[in-house]
């Protein structure tokens, strides 16, 4: 069966670029529906960032109660139940779910459950699940159901793709869900490995390793390139550096994996460095070495719609090659973070309404990794400012220094402004401590409102706050830092 009349935007993809895209869809008076083949959310809410910023909040706690000392306190017969904590990941999870089902039907949103497949650039073939994973799926009463085992048709005037991504994997580390698994098998399991190696030192590589090393794991992360985070300024990858060896955690870079032998109970990597060879048995590994896009059997040939590398190819209003088809979010490779995709989501359906919209400027989107010490960015590091001919000043300052970090026990980090020196113009901003990724918002309006470091330092900050640091770091730019 079809829909009695078109949808106006029929959106294939629950997640924060699609739910988002639907609600805002709705909004606009627009009639829409989300096609979704598994839970509402995404890899975001199920089996990315809000679970895991659940079990990072676990890890924090757990790591104050290792140091209570500190503070006066004392435990006798401590013990950290991680299965608990997996448990109130999966309540978190069950309750935002059930949030954007609710958001959905406010702003009469069909949610239709199946695998989605274009047939045209106006019509999808639904076929339905037998069931919606993970069980605690919210049901949203504004559901439309295909008849069992049927297909149905969707007629829709516009079409927005927002499959999103699934976690990459390699050839020497054939992931079993066992033994070797990836983020999604990770962030479900209850059980802490005695060992464990993380493949990859990016945001989901270092979130684990300080998750897994809190609750009392031997881990190692092994990446290929100098740096963890290698993505983020040198100085705050080496910030980060230095606080996960305090914490024990292994750090092996500029190191690959060549193979894996994995068994009944544990694995042997083959681990390559500087052209030797040597091998580490590990109870697990986790591989996070990034993500590749969803696009196949979605139909993508059948209309032409163009791709590169697998991602979608998009315009600045996230319009393909294909009038009427738009895409968003992971699935078209600009920036594989869940604000990006909702803010490409929100554009796509501007761009159908008619509204005036503004290119999104990918190196200014805010990047954000909560292990601890937190890593925080925007804009250009400073090797990529003195690649583009930039004459260069910086600003910094030191986590030590600042008293509410000290009154909170968190002295690890730097936050360091990267200025245009002739105009005070801030290109970007780049961030390790306590609580730092709550700075990015301030970061995200002086960029937007064109200010400077002089500005940044007119304003008056609280006392005492963590953002006071960027405050300081734009006094330090000019010569006039107050408290270092």
């Amino acid at each position: 069966m079809a829909a009695d009349s078109p949808y106006d935007v029929a959106v294939i993809g629950g997640g924060p670029g699609g739910y988002v895209a639907a609600i805002r869809a709705g909004q606009l008076g627009l009639k829409a529906c989300v096609i979704e083949r598994e839970a509402l959310g995404g890899v975001c809410l199920n089996w990315g960032c809000i679970p895991s910023k659940a079990l990072l909040k676990n890890a924090e706690i757990v790591s104050y109660v290792r140091r209570a000392d500190q503070f006066g306190l004392r435990f006798d017969n401590f013990h950290a139940d991680y299965a608990v904590a997996v448990s109130r990941s999966r309540q978190v999870v069950d309750r935002m779910t059930r949030g954007i089902g609710y958001l959905l039907r406010k702003n009469n949103v069909d949610h239709i459950p199946g695998t989605a497949r274009i047939v045209s650039p106006t019509s999808i073939q639904v076929t339905p699940p037998d069931e919606i994973t993970p069980p605690n799926a919210a049901t949203p009463s504004h559901q439309v159901t295909p008849p069992a085992g049927t297909p149905d048709r969707i007629d829709a005037r516009n079409i927005v793709i927002a499959t999103g991504a699934r976690p990459r994997s390699i050839p020497p580390l054939p992931v079993d869900g066992n033994r070797i698994l990836t983020s999604r098998e990770a962030i479900v399991s209850d059980a802490v490995p005695g060992s464990v190696a993380i493949i990859g030192g990016g945001a989901i590589g270092v979130e684990f390793a300080y998750i897994y090393r809190m609750y009392g794991a031997d881990v190692t992360i092994i990446e290929l390139l100098p740096h963890l985070v290698p993505n983020e300024d040198a100085e705050i990858s080496q910030q980060l550096e230095r606080a996960f060896g305090r914490d024990g955690i292994k750090i092996r870079t500029g190191a690959g994996v060549t193979a894996a032998q994995p068994d009944a109970s544990g694995v042997t990597l083959t681990i390559a460095k500087d052209g030797a060879a040597d091998t580490a048995r590990f109870d697990r590994v986790l591989v996070a070495v990034g993500v590749q896009p969803n696009t196949e059997n979605l139909g993508l040939e059948t209309v032409g719609v163009a791709t590169d590398r697998g991602y979608i190819a998009i315009d600045d209003r996230m319009a393909t090659n294909i009038p009427g088809i738009y895409a968003v979010g992971d699935v078209t490779g600009k920036l594989a973070l869940a604000h990006v995709a909702s803010a490409q989501g929100i554009t796509a359906v501007e761009a159908i309404a008619g509204a005036e919209t503004q290119p999104l400027d990918y190196s200014l989107m805010p990047r954000a990794t909560y292990c601890h010490p937190q890593v925080a960015s925007m804009g250009l590091t400073e090797a990529q400012a003195l690649e583009q001919g930039y004459e260069v000043k910086i600003g910094r300052f030191n986590v030590s220094a600042s008293g509410k970090a000290v009154a909170m026990g968190e002295t690890d980090g730097i936050v360091k402004l990267v200025i245009d020196a002739r105009y005070g113009e801030i290109l970007g901003g780049h961030l390790c401590g306590p609580e730092v990724t709550e700075l990015l918002g301030e970061l995200s309006m002086t960029k937007l409102l064109e200010g400077t470091t002089l500005e940044l330092g007119w304003a008056v900050h609280a006392h005492p706050t963590i953002a006071e640091m960027l405050h300081e770091a734009a006094l330090d730019a000019d010569g006039r830092v107050i408290h270092m």
